[in-house]
């Protein structure tokens, strides 16, 4: 299907929440189907092709990051002419509502995720979780999650105490350890900083000859964010929709980071701290050569004035 028969349809006239619901409603009508469920969530789904991006998001995160107001799923599915449906969040649920699973129920049972040739789940950090969780609805599907959540169960996970009122949720019920929930899947790919020493505990816990642990080291706390700077989140997921995700092909889109301004600056922030002015220097002189901004050149110009005077 060429790009110039697909109709994308935009939302970015809401300037509310109200008003965001109701013309994806009339969005849904048209692309397939806009669902409410239950008071926290919402489904859209996007009839389109063979292939299937499920994308686990928020109404926060879809309203504030542009795109006409748009879900990612659905804008990196749609002018690929494939199908997509976001389970889309209304704050920090982590989707544990009765509501979303019998949402996924109706889905086995009415065989939904049988009519595509592949599927692939995504999400980052909460979103990350839900994508792995439910996609025990359709084994032989690929996942792939940024810095996913395992579980925040205090049994299982004490030691993460980011997000203390998501405590208070059950996740020993159904859909519950994604781990386990991801083990019918046919690829499992989870991208996280080593760093980040709870983000690397929580990824430990994905175990298997099906899981890519993809370590991307100091993609900092939001590798969504950082990978769409780099602009290689939109080819990762395309990757993966594709079958075309390796480690290989992720770390090929890594490498752009060389020449982000914003990872260069966080990397010598990072060198910084741990007082070594002669890696400092290395380091600067490096990002000078690869990124031609006026921070860099000052800070340069700094830690050379500096050796210059220890010297």
């Amino acid at each position: 299907m060429s790009d110039d028969t697909i109709e994308i349809f935009d939302a970015g006239e809401a300037e509310s929440d109200a008003d965001w619901l109701a013309i994806m409603d009339e969005i849904g009508e048209e692309a397939g189907y806009f669902e409410p469920l239950g008071s926290h969530h919402s489904a859209f789904f996007s009839d389109m092709g063979t292939v299937l991006l499920v994308s686990f998001e928020t109404v926060q995160g879809i309203r504030g990051a542009g795109g006409g107001q748009m879900p990612l799923g659905y804008q990196i599915a749609a002018p690929r002419g494939w199908s997509s449906l976001s389970i889309i969040a209304d704050g920090p649920t982590w989707y544990r509502d009765r509501a979303v699973y019998g949402y996924f129920d109706r889905l086995i049972d009415d065989a939904f995720f049988e009519d595509f040739d592949h599927v692939v789940f995504y999400g980052a950090g909460m979103g990350g979780y839900g994508a792995a969780a439910f996609s025990v609805s359709a084994p032989g599907s690929t996942v792939v999650a940024l810095a996913p959540q395992a579980t925040l169960d205090t049994d299982s996970a004490e030691w993460d105490r980011r997000f203390m009122k998501a405590r208070r949720l059950d996740f020993t019920s159904r859909f519950g350890f994604a781990p386990d929930m991801a083990e019918g899947s046919e690829r499992v790919f989870i991208v996280y900083d080593p760093v980040q020493q709870v983000d690397a505990v929580h990824a430990a816990l994905f175990r298997g000859s099906h899981v890519t642990k993809l370590r991307a080291r100091n993609i900092g706390r939001d590798p969504q964010a950082e990978l769409a700077r780099i602009d290689a989140l939109r080819p990762l997921i395309d990757a993966a929709c594709q079958g075309t995700l390796t480690d290989r092909a992720f770390f090929r889109l890594w490498r752009a980071r060389r020449d982000n301004v914003h990872y260069l600056g966080r990397l010598i922030g990072r060198i910084q701290s741990q007082n070594r002015p002669a890696r400092l220097l290395r380091a600067l002189r490096i990002a000078n050569q690869r990124a031609d901004h006026p921070q860099l050149k000052q800070a340069l110009a700094r830690a050379e004035a500096a050796a210059a005077s220890a010297g």
